[in-house]
């Protein structure tokens, strides 16, 4: 299927709408934004790229995703109900490498108090997330001296979300039950469903914090750009200070509308473009490539990325029953060092939830914070649960590491 794509310069765009508000960004200088033309009903769409929709959608489900898209890719504004406090205007601008849906190297920062082995979010103080921005500059948020915590993340990439959704919380329970060799565990993040009331399995953020799209997308919409939606009505309070918030608060809560009709909000529609958009497909193989698959598996990545699970049944056929290739668990694990001293949800200071690797070559830098400029670098910065592994790559030959990092770059 043909796609068209335009650049969206988005800083002069920011600039002109934010015009006297005196509003700074940290914006990727641009964005592409693509467009494309709904195929016939139930045609096959093929996988061209990364940011294309899954495969065998209906002619309505497209055009859901399409809705979808323009609602990720939209500016949001303070008469939209941007801010007070957030860091993002949009959700494609930290998820856009190299397409909207992608990660991208933008960072948010979290912070807490850790005393004795207990973190203390520090939620009197606006924690334990960070908004970077304001919509003036007398409520723009600082990490509270209080803290004696400090860790960034990067933005995920989020292709290929609505198989990951799919996957049955009894599947990744039963591979938190399944023995692991060299002292490896992993366990399910078990949360409770913002969106249902239930307990779910978490597996979305770094922290597997949230168990579905549209909890994920209504936490974004609050958290990130300071929008309150049906799940999370109440503004954050610029580093707790509900004074501040008063006087900054523009427009009236529940910010995201729900149309009376069908119920559904932006939130919905942007987590219908995470649901239905395609996984990352692999680069041919190479020789080299295949030797580092076998050496993936030989030497003990794959007890914690695992290579694929399965969904369950759905009722959109594309996610329907489907091998997902995420190599990843979706447990939570003891990273040792290589944790980000947050505690979130049901996930403790060093523990954080397998990286899905799929798609990696279109990833840059590597790690939860960004500190791996490299695959070489990435392994190497493992610890704690992944340390036997870790080892086992130093003990490779050059030829070998190299290998394996070309099957990884080909993911």
């Amino acid at each position: 299927m043909k796609r068209t794509s335009i650049l969206a310069a988005l800083i002069p765009l920011v600039a002109a709408t934010f015009a006297g508000a005196q509003v700074r960004f940290d914006l990727p200088p641009a964005v592409h934004v693509a467009r494309m033309r709904p195929p016939p009903v139930n045609a096959p769409v093929a996988v061209t790229r990364l940011g294309d929709p899954l495969p065998g959608l209906t002619a309505e489900e497209f055009a859901a995703f399409e809705t979808g898209h323009d609602e990720f890719t939209k500016l949001e504004t303070p008469e939209s109900g941007l801010g007070p406090i957030f860091n993002g205007a949009s959700c494609v601008q930290c998820h856009n490498g190299p397409m909207p849906g992608g990660g991208s190297p933008i960072r948010v920062t979290r912070f807490g108090r850790l005393v004795n082995g207990v973190f203390d979010p520090l939620a009197e103080h606006g924690g334990s997330l960070l908004q970077r921005f304001a919509i003036d500059p007398a409520v723009r948020e600082v990490v509270p001296p209080q803290a004696n915590v400090i860790a960034e993340r990067l933005s995920p990439p989020l292709f290929g979300a609505g198989l990951i959704e799919a996957i049955p919380d009894a599947t990744i329970l039963a591979g938190a039950a399944r023995r692991k060799p060299d002292g490896i565990g992993g366990r399910a993040a078990l949360i409770t469903d913002v969106v249902t009331g239930a307990q779910r399995v978490g597996r979305f953020g770094w922290k597997a914090q949230q168990a579905s799209l549209l909890a994920f997308s209504a936490d974004a919409y609050l958290n990130e750009m300071g929008i309150t939606n049906r799940y999370f009505p109440l503004e954050n309070a610029p580093n707790g200070d509900s004074l501040r918030l008063a006087a900054f608060d523009r427009v009236a809560d529940v910010e995201d509308a729900v149309d009376p009709a069908t119920g559904r909000g932006d939130i919905d529609r942007a987590a219908d473009f995470m649901r239905l958009l395609a996984p990352p497909g692999r680069l041919p193989a190479t020789p080299s490539a295949d030797a580092g698959e076998v050496l993936f598996a030989r030497i003990g990545c794959a007890a914690c990325h695992q290579p694929t699970m399965q969904t369950g049944a759905s009722p959109i056929a594309a996610l329907d029953r489907k091998t997902v290739a995420l190599y990843s668990d979706l447990l939570l694990h003891d990273m040792g060092t290589l944790g980000d001293g947050i505690a979130q949800a049901a996930a403790g200071t060093h523990e954080m939830r397998t990286a899905p690797l799929w798609g990696l070559r279109a990833r840059a830098p590597l790690l939860h914070d960004g500190r791996a400029p490299s695959l070489d670098a990435a392994i190497r910065a493992h610890e704690g649960e992944a340390a036997r592994v870790r080892d086992r790559y130093l003990f490779l030959t050059p030829g070998q590491q190299r290998d394996l990092r070309e099957f990884l770059g080909g993911l």
